[in-house]
């Protein structure tokens, strides 16, 4: 026997139950050049705190190891291989951050739009409460951007924003490229200490022998701690995307009524078609292809 509450759930995902007149229409679409950004608090903090570590991972690297390293190619070589990867992080996070991640159209619950479904008997859609949405299939409302999501994966606090079908691939590029720049800094760390038991602390930093070592001390908190942590939810992200199931999905174990593809096909989804350089461009928009078309019937 169906609980109440399951109950209620079937009757709100009648056709004839959606009470069209309750949502206002949906507000005008807004021009392509408007920038996506989520208004969180705490969101916005752990964005900057994000920014600022990179920065003082920056900040070691180059003027406490490799500006006063007595070899010149070490440093060039370090330098430009640690910033270009520093750069190619953060220009990832900002994309995530601003990227719409699939957004379905807040308030397209009206009966104009019911309408032009041509539901026939028997046939369901699903209606979203809280943000009066006609939401296609695979989507989830998050309650921090009071949205229903494409393809939602999780709410990540850390750029701000939801991971969706749009701002995927930016998000698995930002947590590679921060775990390779905090494996980058380890190993410099760790060279960086062998050269300086062996030879006098003065000439191997412009600081004094206290500072420097409390500066690379945190820096190997910092890059341990966000190694471990990015690596992890970088083989989380490959193995979703490789199996075409979501976070929120895996979590709450959802029937599989989708097209199953192939582990490689499922990639090309996400990164773009055909496999090429600019997988791992975070300025380069993924051409999704043969995507799959969102259904709003059920």
């Amino acid at each position: 026997m169906k609980s109440s509450a399951r109950r209620t759930r079937d009757i709100e995902r009648q056709a004839g139950y959606l009470r069209p007149e309750h949502c206002a229409p949906p507000p005008p679409r807004g021009t392509s050049g408007t920038m996506w950004f989520i208004r969180d608090g705490c969101g916005i903090v752990c964005a900057v705190i994000t920014w600022l570590l990179v920065f003082y991972a920056e900040f070691v690297v180059v003027f406490v190891m490799l500006w006063p390293a007595k070899n010149v190619a070490y440093s060039l070589f370090n330098g430009v291989l640690f910033n270009s990867l520093a750069f190619l992080a953060l220009a990832s996070h900002a994309r995530a951050m601003c990227t719409d991640p699939g957004a379905v159209p807040k308030g397209n619950a009206t009966k104009e739009f019911i309408e032009s479904l041509q539901l026939k008997p028997g046939q369901v859609v699903y209606k979203c409460p809280k943000c009066c949405s006609i939401k296609p299939d695979r989507a989830h409302h998050c309650s921090v951007c009071k949205r229903c999501i494409k393809k939602m994966d999780h709410h990540c606090p850390w750029v701000n924003n939801c991971v969706g079908e749009n701002n995927q691939k930016y998000f698995v590029l930002f947590t590679m490229y921060i775990a390779l720049i905090s494996f980058h800094a380890l190993a410099l760390v760790g060279f960086h200490f062998v050269l300086c038991f062996e030879e006098d602390w003065s000439k191997c930093s412009a600081f004094s022998a206290p500072a420097t070592v409390i500066l690379l001390i945190l820096l190997c908190f910092e890059g341990l701690l966000f190694l471990i942590f990015t690596a992890v939810m970088f083989g989380t992200q490959v193995h979703s995307i490789c199996s075409d199931e979501t976070g929120i999905e895996q979590l709450k174990k959802e029937e599989r009524k989708w097209l199953k593809k192939s582990k490689w096909m499922n990639m090309k989804v996400v990164f773009g078609h055909p496999f090429s350089v600019a997988w791992l461009n975070p300025f380069a928009t993924p051409d999704h292809g043969k995507a799959d078309v969102y259904q709003y019937i059920v």
